[in-house]
């Protein structure tokens, strides 16, 4: 399969995130994968807006920008289509062609993004 970006990388409190959330939804791993060839496909390498991707503002952070994903089709939460309740927080270096996964959350357990931990790596 060709790679759609130049890297994936991922933050240590996502993976931290990502561990916990894979105890309850155990499609998580497919579900990632078919979110990134996906939804990040359509939003940086096709140029397709389908209200699933949102860029936060008022961070005060330029580069990279940072994105709040809302359209996160999991397998687990059967019948919630793509709007699962699921969240991922992203930062999309657009010239290195790279996707830095920031946080990923459960609606249910919290209403919002951690500014703090954005701010504190990407400013």
């Amino acid at each position: 399969m060709k790679k759609i970006f130049n890297e994936i990388r991922k933050l240590t409190e996502f993976e931290k995130d990502f561990k916990k959330l894979t105890k309850r939804f155990k499609t998580l791993d497919d579900d990632i994968e078919t979110f990134i060839n996906t939804q990040l496909k359509l939003t940086h390498k096709l140029g397709v807006d389908n209200k699933g991707v949102f860029h936060i503002s008022g961070l005060g952070i330029e580069i990279p920008k940072i994105y709040k994903a809302k359209k996160f089709a999991c397998k687990a939460l059967k019948g919630r289509g793509g709007m699962s309740g699921i969240r991922i927080i992203y930062a999309y270096y657009e010239k290195e062609d790279v996707i830095e996964f920031i946080e990923i959350y459960y609606k249910g357990d919290k209403a919002n993004e951690d500014k703090q931990r954005i701010i504190k790596y990407y400013s």
